[in-house]
Parts: C-alpha cells; structure tokens; sequence
C-alpha cells in the first residue's frame, strides 16, 4: 500500500478517479456466493453483490483472492462508502465482443436449443440468446411438412429443444440484442467439399428421405466411406417417364433408389432417376403408327 501512496505522490497524474460506466480493473480481496470485494490498486475496495454477480462470461466463474478482474462502475459510493461494481454489464460486453470476434472470423460455434417458435429456434450461444431462423436449418433438421402446415412445423422444431447444433454468426448486433445464427451455412460449406468428388453423370444409391410437391430428397454416402453424407434433389420431372401427379405415387420414404447426378449448384445436388431407365419414347414408333386405333385410361382432365 506504501508504495502505492509513493508513487502516487511522485506522479499525482496516476491517480484517476472512477466514473460511472467505467470499466476498471481489481484483485479479489475476498469471494462468496452472496459478494465479491475487490482491491482497486489499494486506493479503496469496490464490492460486487446481488445481481449483478452474475456475468455472461466464464472468467466470472470461481473466483478466488488475488485473481484479477474487470467490473463496471454503477455507484461511486454505496451505503458502505464503498464502491459499487458490476460483473454483469462487463461480462455482458466480453460476451458480445466475444461473439464479433467470432463473427469476423468466421468461425463455426456451437448454439444450445432452449425453445420453438413458427419462425425458427430460440437458441443460446455461451450465455447469450440467439435466433436460428427456419430457413437457416440445415436440409438434416429442416421441417418438410406435407402442405406446410405451421401446426406440424412447429410440433416438428419443438423436438430440437435441448440439442446442440454447429452453426455461424450471420448477424450480431449488441445495441439492438440482435444474434441471428446460420446451421445452413456449416452444413454447405461441408456440402461443397464433399461434393467435389463427384462430377455429372456419377451413379449414387442411397435412400429418399422426404417427398415433397416438387420432388423428392434422396441422401447417400459420400464415396470415400467416411460417415459423412450428401443429399439431392430428384424433381418430379426427373423420378419416372410417366407423368405423375405426386412423387408419393411411386417412391416412399426410407425406399432404396439410384439416381444419377444432372446438376451440381454450389451445395445443391440435383439428380435423375429416369435417366437410368429405358426411354420408351426411343422405340416408340415401332410400337405405334399414325393412323393406329390405340385403346387408353383417362389418368387426368385439364380445362384445355
């Protein structure tokens, strides 16, 4: 403490007293549940209490006397005379600069699943709260629901409730408490570096996973055998020869098909299935001339 005082004394410039807001820099002089006391350079002790002990970043957890820390000032002079501290603003902003940090680097971080709503998934990113949005989900968590139903996807995004997913910062603004997280963007950045082993026209087998409207999903291994695994679009156009009016009106889930790969667009995979199979336009006029008289099933009506 002496020299401290000499010092002082021989560069009065050093001592700068506290404002509110700032944040300054102690050593735990003593630790609890209830409050934390701090020595602030041995001019005066400055105490953290109640709620404001409890901090978004790690560092905060399991003090003990001597370690160095950084609060918040929030009252120059409490009831004590002491100086009245905050974890929880600094902790706060040490969470926030944390996550721009990772944001600017773009790095993949991991958020907890803590609740649903119809528009995505309420999610916790270290000890902040954070949005993953519906259309961020990778295709693995994606609620493909037979006519969008919002009861359905939400009953469907419910059950992601505790899990863990791997996902990237899109936007994080702390003014605005705004953390909007993308799973989407990990799962196609692994996507195109899987995909790279494949080219057009490469034979895949592997099992559909969804039916929708416009086509089915089939997902398959990727061919180095690893555990890893890719998924493609097969339009309706692209499933059989025949005209159908739904791709449940040939294929199930979980069926066994092969498929062929037609297009590769960045992380997306679109394939044929038809294109495997004989086109019976080729033969088609050896079987019919014109002029025939050919019997037939009326399968649909259209206005024209």
């Amino acid at each position: 403490m002496a020299t401290t005082f000499e010092a002082l004394l021989e560069n009065p410039s050093a001592l700068r007293v506290p404002a509110l807001g700032d944040i300054i820099e102690g050593t735990v002089v003593s630790a609890s549940r209830r409050e934390v006391r701090l020595d602030i350079g041995g001019l005066t002790i400055g105490v953290v209490r109640g709620r404001e002990l409890f901090a978004e970043a790690d560092e905060y957890r399991n003090l003990k006397p001597g370690d160095p820390i950084e609060a918040t000032v929030v009252d120059l002079e409490n009831e004590n005379g002491e100086l009245e501290l905050s974890f929880r603003y600094t902790g706060q902003q040490k969470a926030w600069e944390e996550l721009r940090d990772q944001y600017t680097k773009n790095e993949i971080i991991e958020a907890k699943v803590l609740d649903a709503n119809k528009g995505g998934l309420i999610v916790q990113v270290g000890h902040l709260n954070g949005f993953l949005p519906v259309s961020q989900l990778s295709p693995d968590h994606y609620p493909r629901v037979s006519g969008c139903d919002k009861q359905k996807i939400l009953d469907r995004l419910k059950t992601y409730v505790g899990i863990i997913f791997e996902v990237r910062i899109l936007d994080v603004n702390e003014n605005d408490e705004k953390l909007i997280v993308s799973e989407k963007s990990v799962w196609e950045e692994r996507q195109r570096s899987e995909i790279s082993q494949y080219k057009l026209g490469s034979i895949i087998k592997g099992a559909v996973t969804a039916l929708a409207d416009f086509g089915a999903f089939v997902k398959f291994s990727v061919a180095d055998g690893n555990a890893s695994s890719l998924e493609g679009l097969v339009h309706i156009s692209e499933i059989a020869w025949q005209r159908i009016d739904h791709p449940r009106d040939v294929l199930t889930v979980g069926q066994e098909v092969e498929a062929e790969i037609i297009g590769i667009e960045g992380s997306k995979i679109f394939l044929s299935m038809k294109k495997l199979l004989l086109d019976p336009w080729m033969d088609v006029g050896k079987t019919y001339q014109v002029g025939d008289v050919v019997k037939g099933k009326i399968l649909k009506v259209n206005p024209f």
